[in-house]
């Protein structure tokens, strides 16, 4: 068995986090939790069905600590403005640190910084890599250049509405400039897409800042959108920007057919999957099934596929419609909503795994706290702790004593 210091972390902490989400230490129960949970039983259940009793202990007990333990431990590290305020900017300094690294790989064609963990232990292989523009395709210390984009730029909303919260504008889009430079160097279509999603999101709440109907009018202009599409293309709406928007016009025509396949596979197959088998394709396609939100179904079953769906659905619409929160509680709230509408458009063209997956589900857990918030929540620095009381004087201890007697 493979642990990985994200895996050793997630190890160490499930239990602990089980323990205070059963006590109430984490707010309450939600129904998010129910259906991550249910996703790992039936995961366990298909793998044993499908590989016997062996394979539910290793690889569904694994299954189990990257997916519950990664949430849980999004759940209960942060619980309020300030800890969401220190998550976000602990992942900027990741970012920013791996820039450099990710500006010399792009421009060399030499990863270096998985030559140096090399010295120390054993890494990750370098990707199949075909340059685009001129530059390599950065995977830094990720497994594939496409996870390195996705883990960089999922950050981005979170940086410029609570990193850059009380910042100059010039503080605040520089560093919105490092993450987006940083993700850009991935040069994949998936998280670039994702970033540009994320940054006309963060437009139009700006824009319209002082419009509370804003987002029920962008709601109707994408309505209108994919009505439109819908008409005047040959295509369906996902196959029209899969195909109109991606660098390698080959690489979006494998992902429709992903879709095609992969779907086909999952209804053959509906109630437990295939396991770790050969899903169903032709012969000469390749096995990786780069769709976060078809690969549960197909490997899984359906009904693993409808619980991750709605594990995520049901958390971020229950965060969307909170009442009762303050301004910066709700620039919070847009900022968690943002980040996960772009891993849920990016999650149709790429597949998350290994320690992008365990940054999915645990940002997707650290924004559950509001629904516990109220509008005196609002505060991104520690409450200063009560000050001891001064030493009552004797003869006021002489006043006090007579009057009660």
């Amino acid at each position: 068995m493979a642990i990985s210091p994200y895996r050793l972390v997630l190890v160490i902490t499930v239990l602990p986090c089980l323990g205070m989400w059963l006590t109430g230490k984490a707010g309450r129960i939600l129904p998010s939790d129910i259906a991550i949970l249910l996703y790992c039983l039936w995961c366990m259940v298909s793998l044993t069905v499908i590989h016997g009793f062996r394979s539910a202990p290793e690889s569904g007990g694994i299954i189990f600590i990257e997916t519950a333990g990664a949430y849980l431990l999004g759940r209960c590290s942060v619980r309020s403005a300030y800890q969401f305020y220190a998550m976000a900017r602990l992942l900027f300094w990741i970012v920013a640190i791996l820039l450099p690294f990710a500006a010399f790989e792009a421009l060399s064609n030499w990863n270096v910084s998985l030559d140096l963990f090399a010295k120390l232990f054993p890494t990750h292989v370098l990707a199949v890599n075909v340059p685009r523009w001129g530059l390599r395709r950065v995977q830094t210390v990720f497994e594939h250049p496409i996870l390195f984009g996705v883990s960089c730029g999922g950050i981005l909303a979170a940086v410029h509405l609570v990193l850059g919260e009380k910042q100059s504008p010039l503080r605040r889009w520089s560093a919105s400039a490092i993450v987006w430079t940083t993700a850009f160097l991935s040069l994949s279509a998936g998280p670039l897409t994702a970033l540009a999603v994320q940054t006309m999101l963060i437009s139009w709440n700006w824009l319209l800042h002082g419009y509370q109907e804003r987002w029920r009018i962008l709601w109707a202009v994408l309505f209108a959108n994919y009505i439109f599409i819908s008409f005047v293309s040959n295509q369906t709406v996902p196959e029209f920007y899969l195909t109109h928007f991606s660098f390698d016009q080959e690489s979006a025509y494998y992902r429709v057919l992903i879709w095609h396949f992969g779907s086909e596979s999952a209804l053959n197959h509906p109630l437990f999957g295939v396991g770790f088998n050969r899903w169903d394709r032709p012969d000469w396609m390749p096995g990786s099934i780069d769709m976060f939100w078809l690969y549960h179904a197909v490997l899984f079953g359906i009904p693993a596929g409808v619980l991750m769906l709605f594990s995520f659905l049901l958390l971020a619409v229950a965060v969307s419609f909170k009442k009762g929160l303050d301004e910066k509680l709700i620039q919070y709230r847009t900022a968690y909503l943002i980040v996960m509408i772009g891993y849920f458009l990016v999650g149709w063209t790429v597949h998350f795994w290994n320690a992008t997956y365990v940054l999915f589900l645990f940002l997707l857990g650290s924004g559950s706290w509001l629904l516990d918030a109220g509008a005196d929540d609002g505060s991104t620095t520690r409450s200063p702790l009560p000050r001891r009381p001064a030493a009552i004087p004797q003869t006021h201890r002489r006043k006090i004593i007579t009057r009660r007697v």
